[in-house]
């Protein structure tokens, strides 16, 4: 285990457990058609990956780059979108791919933005709900784990950059992210 790590929280095994089992969903619900996941970076990217990987139908990946927590602790509720899609989503049946929804701030930005886009369909994939923190009504349509208010990190997710190497999602001890809150 990492050392500035308090737990481990979810395990190697349990997460590709899961990526397994909603791969699975997914390709149930978008049989005949090819969706396109929208991966969101930078945390969502080896969760992307590994959930097309394990898909049955064919799928097509874009990419956006959106920006709401800097080196901050918490979100500041300012969204910007740092890198757009590359392709238009019009008429598409798209799945926005997420790490994890707290405040809900920006899954709901980012869908109204892709909703006046024209999609044929639209629903999100998120890794990790954290429901307690949620300041606006947003419920995705594919959740892996729900897990507490503690400051997760792995498996993609980071703190300031670092630790999205971890092959787990651990809790990052306070001291490391409290001296930038």
């Amino acid at each position: 285990m990492h050392p500035d790590i308090a737990k481990i929280l979810l395990d190697e095994q349990t997460i590709q457990a899961k990526v397994r089992e909603l791969a699975a969903r997914l390709s149930e619900d978008y049989k005949g058609k090819s969706p396109v996941l929208i991966c969101i970076l930078k945390g969502a990217f080896m969760f992307t990956a590994d959930l097309m990987r394990q898909m049955t139908i064919p799928a097509r990946v874009d990419f956006m780059a959106i920006s709401s927590y800097g080196n901050r602790a918490r979100s500041s509720g300012v969204v910007q979108i740092l890198k757009d899609l590359d392709s238009s989503i019009e008429g598409e049946h798209v799945v926005v791919v997420e790490d994890i929804i707290d405040s809900g701030l920006t899954l709901n930005y980012l869908r109204e933005n892709l909703l006046s886009r024209r999609p044929a369909s639209l629903r999100t994939c998120v890794l990790l709900d954290k429901p307690s923190r949620r300041e606006v009504p947003y419920t995705p349509d594919y959740v892996g784990f729900q897990v507490p208010d503690e400051f997760v990190v792995g498996y993609g997710l980071d703190y300031a950059g670092l630790y999205r190497h971890l092959p787990y999602i651990g809790v990052l001890k306070p001291e490391v992210y409290q001296k930038h809150a």
